[in-house]
């Protein structure tokens, strides 16, 4: 274990034999920090906060602090699930739940970027990018291989689904059905067809997702007529995702084209 003399330690706090904590840096409450975590200085790490294998922090990060939410009462019990291998870079924030034995979630492998925020309650997949000073609002929930381009904001309780792609700056308030890529303000621009093919579906499974795709957002019907005619169509697996995402969308509603 390496602990910086300058770095402050919670003896409620539990870390691995392996932990780093560079200067400066705060740890703060019943902290939980597995096998090969480092902490980067000034760093504040705080109450009932996780912190899985090889998972790094960047300087200046503030994780597990308590949500930005003005009915939130700070003695509520609650926490901060982030898995395995993410970066997180510097300046980064993410909030405990709001809700009484809830956690925000964060899993495997994701990269965030510098001045990411996530916003209380928001579960988040693996392998994700996310680029600098994106914003989630509370109870977001984000799928798995999705890239977020820099700056983009996210309203609160909306979904975003498996391998899309958003435009840096946008503006989203409205569910991102799988696979689909977004500009602008809630604006759907078609299929996220190179990250599909890196994803390893075939030809075969990107056809009927373009399929289904067409169905719903470009042939003119309402999206109630098209998922009724959907229905009565076999669809495989990757396509029925993006079907039942539109299908059942969160309280935002689904993103179409404009």
């Amino acid at each position: 274990m390496t602990i910086h003399p300058s770095a402050l330690i919670s003896p409620e706090a539990e870390l691995a034999d392996d932990v780093v904590v560079g200067p400066f840096a705060v740890i703060e409450g019943p902290v939980k920090l597995a096998a090969g975590v480092i902490i980067g200085g000034h760093a504040w790490v705080c109450g009932d906060t996780w912190l899985g294998e090889g998972t790094r922090i960047g300087w200046g990060s503030v994780i597990g602090a308590d949500p930005q939410d003005l009915g939130f009462d700070p003695a509520r019990c609650s926490g901060l699930r982030i898995g395995a291998r993410n970066q997180i870079r510097e300046y980064v924030t993410i909030h405990r739940s709001s809700k009484e034995g809830g956690n925000t979630t964060l899993g495997d492998g994701n990269y965030l970027m510098t001045g990411v925020h996530l916003g209380h309650d928001s579960l988040v997949g693996d392998s994700n990018v996310i680029a600098n000073n994106v914003m989630f609002g509370g109870h977001v929930h984000l799928g798995n291989r999705v890239f977020l381009g820099g700056g983009a904001g996210f309203h609160q309780f909306l979904h975003i689904g498996d391998l899309v792609m958003v435009q840096g700056n946008a503006v989203v308030s409205q569910d991102v059905p799988p696979y689909c890529v977004v500009y602008g303000n809630n604006q759907l621009a078609g299929l996220n067809t190179v990250g599909l093919r890196r994803a390893g579906f075939d030809a075969a499974a990107r056809a009927e997702i373009k399929k289904a795709y067409g169905l719903l957002f470009t042939s003119g019907l309402t999206l109630h007529k098209a998922l009724e005619e959907a229905s009565a169509m076999e669809w495989s697996l990757a396509a029925r995702c993006l079907l039942e995402a539109v299908a059942k969308p969160s309280r935002k509603g689904i993103i179409t084209r404009g």
